[in-house]
């Protein structure tokens, strides 16, 4: 048995309320396993990032999060700052889940709980992963500047069950509401960009919306992340390079330039959207980004 109990923390409403009805079920799988835990639901924005802040400051060494990117954000904003010292587990209950995806964590929530059930009892150590950070927030899995950060504060917006689709379906909303074209300077290692974009993807993992195969190559546990920048586009060039994009196939078109930095500037001359881990973040002229390897401890 544990020594000291493992903080649950779950966001009731992700996944459009499925990490909620799912409680009894986890509760089930830890009992079973002979894990001491506690449990801490949120009711609002930041309660997640506030509890794992608490619960690690007080020597709290195991931190689950039930939930989706959004919750896992949260821990990891309320984790990384102190020592960094507490263990992340998840179990993946939200719409996308992208980063349980590129941590190899199982989509079925069943699954990666029993899974992560009989790690805590066998008490394997965990494995370090890497974390981004952009001015002064974390992400775990990627930040966009632009045309991302629109779609996602779209697909935010929706409350119908419908999984993945509901970035497809924001992104076809995007494009109707239309495109901007920010000008950016972007300056990483020796890279350099200058001009109108679409969007601005920083990865530290792979996939974004859930369906979205951003960027292939991108490794949580490299110590490297991964750059993107689609130049202006149509609305018609948008839809013919989803299919691509769904298939992580867009790499060589010609609108698209990749980077692999470390660190990198992000310049706009007027304020331009952004989102952190699919968190829609306050706009901003400017964005410092760096990698931090092996910041977080994941089970």
């Amino acid at each position: 048995m544990a020594k000291e109990p493992v903080s649950l923390l779950l966001n009731p409403v992700a996944g459009r309320g499925r990490a909620g009805r799912r409680l009894p079920q986890i509760e089930e799988s830890f009992a079973a396993a002979g894990i001491r835990y506690e449990v801490y639901l949120s009711s609002a924005i930041g309660d997640i990032e506030a509890a794992a802040r608490e619960h690690s400051q007080n020597g709290r060494r195991t931190i689950v999060v039930a939930g989706g990117d959004g919750s896992i954000h949260e821990a990891v904003n309320g984790i990384v700052p102190g020592d960094g010292g507490a263990r992340l587990g998840v179990i993946p209950t939200g719409t996308g889940n992208d980063f349980a995806k590129a941590s190899g964590i199982s989509l079925d929530w069943r699954k990666a709980t029993q899974s992560l059930c009989a790690r805590l009892a066998e008490r394997e150590p965990a494995r370090p992963i890497d974390v981004g950070r952009m001015n002064e927030r974390y992400f775990a899995n990627g930040a966009g500047v632009g045309f991302d950060a629109k779609v996602t504060g779209i697909a935010r917006s929706y409350r119908a069950p419908i999984g993945d689709l509901v970035y497809l379906l924001a992104i076809f909303r995007g494009i109707v509401d239309g495109i901007a074209t920010p000008s950016l300077h972007i300056s990483a290692d020796d890279f350099e960009w200058d001009g109108p974009v679409t969007l601005a993807n920083v990865s530290n993992g792979p996939w974004v919306g859930g369906m979205f195969h951003i960027a292939p190559m991108a490794r949580n546990n490299d110590g490297i992340l991964e750059l993107l920048i689609a130049d202006p586009v149509s609305r018609a060039r948008i839809c013919t390079l989803l299919p691509g994009l769904l298939r992580g196939r867009h790499l060589r078109e010609p609108e698209i330039t990749h980077a692999s930095v470390k660190r990198l500037t992000i310049e706009a001359e007027s304020e331009v959207p952004s989102h952190l881990d699919g968190e829609v973040q306050a706009p901003a002229k400017r964005f410092e980004i760096e990698l931090l390897p092996a910041a977080l401890h994941l089970l």
